[in-house]
């Protein structure tokens, strides 16, 4: 089995949006069911895409892109964030996240924190960053303690809230 963690190129644009918005839609419909709202809008894609200091992988595995990620660096602070990580719908649980994000840290070594968020529902990807990736939680957000900037037409926490997580190298 063959893996490499790659920079999105742009005539793989199209293909890693649609992997990332059914692996996201596909979750949260299996914890709430089906649903007619698009749970990651392409908008919200193309704002982490042209963050400043965005950088999108993505994940080839015997030469088919099985996952992807966007992290946005900042080269003088090195204060960075994950902003998305996906597997692409069925190819759950064989290890390519952890290979993703080992290889994300290997070449972002010069980072001192990075930081990310998910649904409370995603036991899973709570597992994943904090059992496997070595991040802990700092904030549960929830309509108690909104997020700062979310948007008021937010659905993809299902309502339960988010959890933000940092790491410190």
């Amino acid at each position: 089995m063959s893996f490499e963690l790659i920079r999105l190129e742009d005539k793989d644009l199209k293909q890693f949006k649609a992997d990332l918005q059914e692996a996201f839609q596909k979750s949260f419909e299996q914890r709430f069911g089906k649903t007619n709202e698009i749970i990651l809008p392409e908008n919200d894609i193309d704002c982490s895409l042209n963050s400043k200091g965005a950088v999108a992988y993505k994940a080839m595995l015997d030469g088919e892109m099985v996952r992807g990620a966007v992290v946005v660096i900042n080269e003088i602070t090195q204060h960075n964030h994950l902003d998305l990580l996906y597997v692409k719908y069925g190819l759950q649980g064989r290890n390519i996240g952890k290979k993703i994000w080992l290889e994300i840290e290997k070449r972002h070594s010069d980072t001192k924190v990075w930081e990310t968020c998910t649904p409370y529902f995603e036991k899973r990807n709570i597992h994943f960053y904090v059992n496997v990736c070595g991040f802990y939680i700092t904030e549960f957000f929830n309509e108690k303690h909104p997020m700062p900037d979310s948007p008021e037409d937010f659905i993809g926490d299902g309502n339960e809230g988010m959890f933000a997580f940092r790491k410190e190298m």
